[in-house]
């Protein structure tokens, strides 16, 4: 469940650090009964981050897919990748 604080509750970091790290979730600051900020931990930030980016990696590919509507077999495409990067194996 979300915790959602008021501004004036920043001023004891030290809590608000610890809800970050206990929950893994942010925190939503309010100032003046709307919402303002939001806090995280960076462990939180990185995980969020990574699904941003692989969600992104996947649009990009879909969009390719519908584009030129290729598909490439797994196996052949790492070992072109193996061939290109490392030499003939």
């Amino acid at each position: 469940m979300p915790q959602i604080r008021p501004i004036t509750d920043l001023r004891n970091t030290n809590e608000i650090s610890d809800i970050c790290h206990s929950s893994h979730e942010p925190v939503f600051i309010t100032k003046n009964g709307y919402g303002d900020l939001v806090v995280m931990s960076i462990e939180a930030y990185e995980s969020l981050m990574d699904d941003v980016m692989t969600d992104a990696a996947i649009s990009r590919a879909e969009a390719q897919f519908k584009q030129d509507g290729k598909l490439y077999d797994a196996r052949e495409a790492l070992a072109s990748l193996r061939r290109k990067h490392f030499g003939s194996l």
